[in-house]
């Protein structure tokens, strides 16, 4: 927001191309203000310390039986609830759940950071970042299904893989699994319909070609309605602990994006994407969302998807060039803590649970997961769609 103020201030942007630029994002802020109240729901009213503690009694003592589960909790929060309720609300849940099972959290702690990547373009709704790519021109449900489905399992499947294989050492052994499960409260329960409720409008707009921010936002403010009048809880507790600085991060990326568009600095790729994409699409596309995937490491995947989107829209890319973009820019930040939002903010989840993740450490295993992940999409994407 200082650099957007910055710009503005020197007249490098103009007060009208500001404010054209953060009503761009509306959609998405509506989007995520709803989301958001919808995980800070499940976390208040306890849904995700439940479902915690109920893959840690599945387990029965197996530290890799949980392992999966946890992963399949993990896919199945970032695919209905977006990769950052992931990070933000499942991180601290799961490692309550380990700390009761006295097993070494870290390598159940790394499912909730790359799973939220691998699994954010299972659906429209997976990643805010969807929405950023594609802007007003978001595909349907059924056309996006049938575009990414396969390349999303295939990014979901060799994460796994590699993650379970890299943590084996750590899977050993047994871990208690007698634990009390807690209650499920009636605000819990409701929290849970909601987001079920969410997740079905969610698809039904999503196949009519609809915008997703503002069913998201009533979906949200109306399940949070419920619960507060069954509590008789004040707005305050629900609304405090939302992280409503989101807003204003992807607000300036937007104006920084509006700059960049108006130095001309994007025009060269405008010019020059399109032959590319008609003389050679598969390389195109390859290559594109291959360099997309590192970049995002270097200026994180928020702006640099607006970017994307920018150059897609005005280069009038192919759907699959489009796509392979958008495919780098879900995946790529599982290379490095900076890449993604999801990541930072899970980051930030695990240091005040007291444990520490060195961005080496990260990146480390980021060298072994991303690539080989982004490889088996990029391909089957491109192949599928482009022969």
């Amino acid at each position: 927001m200082l650099a957007a103020l910055a710009l503005m201030l020197f007249g490098l942007i103009s007060v009208a191309d500001v404010g054209k630029a953060v009503l761009r994002g509306v959609d998405v802020y509506l989007f995520l203000i709803g989301m958001m109240v919808l995980a800070e729901l499940a976390r208040h009213q306890g849904l995700f310390d439940w479902l915690a503690a109920f893959a840690v009694r599945q387990s029965k003592g197996s530290p890799r039986r949980l392992f999966g589960l946890v992963y399949l909790v993990g896919m199945i929060v970032t695919i209905f609830l977006s990769n950052d309720a992931t990070a933000v609300v499942l991180t601290p849940a799961v490692y309550a759940a380990t700390q009761r099972a006295k097993a070494n959290p870290l390598p159940f702690l790394f499912i909730c950071a790359f799973i939220s990547n691998a699994a954010s373009f299972v659906l429209p709704i997976s990643n805010p970042a969807n929405l950023v790519v594609y802007g007003a021109h978001l595909p349907s449900l059924w056309i996006w299904l049938a575009e990414f489905g396969l390349a999303s399992m295939l990014s979901i499947l060799v994460t796994f893989i590699v993650l379970r294989w890299t943590q084996r050492a750590d899977l050993k052994g047994e871990i208690a699994h007698d634990i009390e499960l807690p209650a499920l409260s009636r605000g819990g329960r409701v929290a849970a319909g909601g987001i079920a409720l969410t997740a079905i409008v969610l698809l039904v707009a999503s196949s009519l070609d609809r915008p997703l921010g503002l069913p998201t936002f009533f979906a949200g403010c109306a399940t949070a309605a419920v619960i507060l009048i069954l509590n008789r809880l004040s707005p305050w507790v629900i609304g405090k602990h939302i992280s409503w600085s989101v807003l204003a991060l992807v607000a300036g990326l937007f104006v920084l994006v509006e700059a960049v568009e108006e130095t001309g600095l994007l025009r060269p790729l405008v010019a020059f994407l399109p032959s590319s994409a008609a003389s050679a699409p598969n390389a195109t596309g390859f290559i594109a969302g291959s360099l997309v995937a590192v970049l995002c490491n270097v200026v994180n995947n928020l702006p640099l998807g607006l970017i994307a989107g920018t150059v897609a829209t005005g280069a009038h890319l192919s759907p699959h060039v489009t796509g392979a973009l958008l495919i780098g820019v879900d995946l790529g930040p599982n290379l490095s803590v900076t890449g993604s939002l999801a990541t930072i903010l899970w980051l930030v989840a695990l240091r005040r649970e007291g444990q520490a993740v060195s961005a080496w450490k990260f990146l480390g295993l980021g060298c072994l997961i991303m690539p080989p992940a982004l490889l088996a999409s990029l391909v089957t994407f491109v192949w599928f769609k482009m022969t």
